[in-house]
């Protein structure tokens, strides 16, 4: 959902506009932490749209390699040629760089990141013998889950200290009512059921739950109740299924939307 002037939608819960956009002009890179769904992604792709800049975003995971971030040599009709990858790109042109869910990446492949984040703000691309300097209004931006780090998938204390960070979190009760009317269209009653049905379920994380329920699933039950769905069956569907696979916890999770949602 975009504005009259084609931003994307989101509504702040504190200063984090204003910080993104400090860091920016500073040429500070950013990392954001917060649980699954609050808002990270739609928070940088709002930024971007307000800096005017162009976005490359990069889901991480296991096998992400520093080739699928840099860039690599291929083979054509003509020979062999070299293109580039998302970060190469983004560097290239001035954009912002998102690497989403960064801690899911492997540690030798965010090693190529370090030049970037400190007074350097190159790329070296040892393939092609490049360096690249970053112009002023590159921008890298990394964002993790918290909630997920451990021994194996932990950001490192050396990369860390190398941004700015900022916290998210669920938004309050109030806010989270006014996203999900903005983003979906339905009645203020009904979006206020939805909060205080996901302030329970919120409660059964880290007893039952591994996640708790997003703003995200929050927004797909209102999708569907807004094109007819039953409230109940609506919720079960985006909001208990994708929260747990054991039988005695969903039918505990079920129970509760049958309290909010008879």
């Amino acid at each position: 959902m975009n504005d009259e002037n084609g931003i994307p939608f989101y509504l702040p819960q504190g200063n984090e506009v204003a910080l993104f956009e400090h860091a920016w002009r500073n040429q500070l890179p950013v990392m954001i932490k917060g649980p699954t769904g609050c808002g990270k992604t739609r928070f940088i792709e709002h930024m971007a749209a307000r800096l005017e800049r162009p976005l490359h975003t990069v889901s991480c995971h296991d096998d992400l390699t520093a080739a699928d971030l840099v860039g690599r040599h291929l083979i054509g009709d003509s020979g062999t040629f070299w293109v580039d990858g998302p970060l190469t790109r983004a560097v290239r042109e001035g954009a912002i760089c998102y690497l989403d869910e960064v801690v899911e990446a492997r540690k030798d492949t965010t090693v190529v990141i370090h030049p970037l984040t400190d007074d350097r703000r190159i790329l070296p691309l040892e393939r092609t013998g490049e360096t690249l300097k970053a112009p002023p209004e590159f921008m890298l931006v990394v964002s993790y889950n918290p909630g997920y780090q451990n021994l194996l998938k932990g950001m490192k204390p050396s990369t860390r200290q190398r941004f700015v960070g900022v916290t998210f979190k669920f938004p309050p009760p109030e806010l989270e009512q006014r996203i999900l009317v903005e983003e979906t269209g339905i009645e203020d009653s009904l979006a206020a059921s939805l909060v205080k049905l996901a302030h329970s379920l919120r409660v059964l994380k880290d007893h039952d739950l591994e996640e708790a329920a997003s703003t995200r699933l929050l927004i797909y039950a209102a999708r569907l109740m807004r094109s007819g769905l039953p409230a109940g069956e609506a919720c079960r569907a985006a909001l208990a299924e994708p929260l747990t696979d054991d039988e005695e916890t969903l039918k505990a999770l079920n129970e509760i939307i049958a309290v909010t949602f008879p």
